[in-house]
């Protein structure tokens, strides 16, 4: 898992909502219906941009630091956290017993799903 820590830019705008934007991230916009919203917003969209430059293997730019960052009146920055998970699938070799691949292909489940969800459970991970 990496983490990633980004100054996203508020502006404020006339009917309460909030447009957001990166610096360090050209044509990366978001905008939030309320405070609490936009805060939502802004993560998801660095979420789903910086997942967009890892899958097309393109550089992932440097962040600027806080203080870096200027505002304007209506305007406020603010640092944005996310955890990209590397998604990729891994092959790996399990065992099991000969009756229980039986029941999974009786039964048309994907032994792959049925893994990741056990781990997900014993690794409370979401």
């Amino acid at each position: 898992m990496a983490e990633y820590v980004y100054p996203a830019l508020f502006h404020s705008n006339e009917d309460g909502t909030f447009t957001i934007t990166y610096p360090d991230l050209p044509g990366c916009i978001s905008e939030g219906t309320s405070l609490g919203n936009a805060m939502y917003m802004a993560q998801s969209a660095l979420t789903q941009w910086l997942e967009y430059l890892t899958e097309k293997k393109q550089e992932i730019p440097t962040a600027s630091t806080l203080k870096d960052i200027s505002t304007t009146p209506g305007e406020f920055a603010n640092l944005i956290r996310v955890d990209l998970k590397d998604g990729r699938a891994v092959k790996r070799t399990v065992s099991i017993p000969k009756w229980m691949d039986d029941k999974v292909t009786e039964t048309g489940l994907s032994l792959s799903r049925v893994l990741q969800d056990a781990l997900k459970e014993r690794l409370n991970v979401s």
